[in-house]
C-alpha cells in the first residue's frame, strides 16, 4: 500500500473520533470505523499529519447536486461540478436548521455551501424541491441541505467515486 494512502487513512481515523460526538469537550479520540476500506486492514492505520486535500469546492454561486451511480454505494448524491461524493452526518437533526459538525469535524467534512442569496440546483436524478440551505452558526456560510439534512464533502475524497468518508455517523445520500 502506498505511504500517502496510509497517512490519509491515519488522519481519517483521528478525525472520525473528533466527529463522532457533538458533545465532546476534550481532544479527539480514536474511534474505529465500522466499515474500514476493503483494501486496508485496520492494523495499518496510524495517526499522521496530512495536509487536507484541496479538491472539495468551497462556497460557490452555482451549486448543482446530482444523483450518480457510485460503485457498491448505488445511486447517491454528488456535487455536479467536481463529481465528489456528498455525505450526511447522522448527528444532525432533520429540519433543525443547524449542523452538529463544527471545528475539527468541519475541517474533515467540509460543508457544501452556496454564496449568500444563491440557491442550489437539482441535477439529474435529484428532487430539486428537497434542496435548501441553512445558515451555519459558526461561520455564517450557507450550507446546502437535502431533505432537511446538511450536506458535506470528505476532505480525503479526491476523485469522483471516492467513498472514503463513510465512517461511523457518516453516510452517503440516496436521492
Amino acid at each position: 500500500m502506498n505511504r500517502r494512502l496510509t497517512l490519509i487513512l491515519g488522519l481519517s481515523a483521528v478525525l472520525v473520533g473528533a466527529c463522532s460526538s457533538p458533545a465532546a469537550t476534550t481532544g479527539p479520540t480514536l474511534t474505529p470505523a465500522t466499515a474500514p476500506p476493503a483494501t486496508v486492514a485496520p492494523a495499518t492505520l496510524a495517526p499522521a499529519t496530512v495536509a487536507p486535500a484541496t479538491t472539495a469546492p468551497t462556497a460557490a454561486a452555482d451549486v448543482t447536486v446530482e444523483a450518480t451511480a457510485v460503485g457498491d454505494a448505488g445511486t447517491i448524491l454528488v456535487d455536479a461540478e467536481s463529481g465528489l461524493t456528498l455525505y450526511i452526518f447522522t448527528m444532525d437533526v432533520k429540519d433543525s436548521g443547524e449542523s452538529a459538525c463544527t471545528g475539527g469535524c468541519l475541517e474533515a467534512w467540509p460543508a457544501l455551501s452556496v454564496g449568500a442569496g444563491e440557491t442550489p440546483t437539482g441535477g439529474p436524478g435529484v428532487t430539486a424541491s428537497l434542496l435548501g440551505t441553512i445558515t451555519r452558526a459558526d461561520n455564517g456560510e450557507h450550507q446546502v441541505t437535502y431533505a432537511g439534512l446538511p450536506l458535506y464533502f470528505f476532505v480525503n475524497d479526491e476523485e469522483p467515486g471516492d467513498l472514503n468518508g463513510v465512517y461511523e455517523n457518516w453516510e452517503t445520500v440516496a436521492p
